[in-house]
């Protein structure tokens, strides 16, 4: 399976929000944290972000979507 990592602007336009909302949700844990690629670079990974979206239009409760993440992010750890 190929992946691609977004970097924060293409993020941004296939969510439909602005930065601001963007780093809120990531704090809130409405979204996943981005990845390190480099010294001041960091990205998302594509498949994480269309998993989101999918959720957000399936009405999924914040509840849900946080645990959604937090599946997300062990599943990159364990991908190590």
């Amino acid at each position: 399976m190929s992946r691609t990592i977004l970097r924060l602007p293409a993020v941004l336009k296939r969510r439909g929000k602005s930065r601001s909302s963007h780093y809120a949700d990531v704090k809130a844990g409405l979204f996943v944290p981005p990845v390190k690629l480099g010294l001041r670079a960091r990205g998302t990974p594509d498949d994480e972000v269309d998993t989101l979206i999918a959720a957000t239009i399936a009405d999924k409760s914040d509840a849900e979507i946080r645990a959604l993440v937090v599946k997300l992010v062990a599943a990159r750890k364990a991908a190590k």
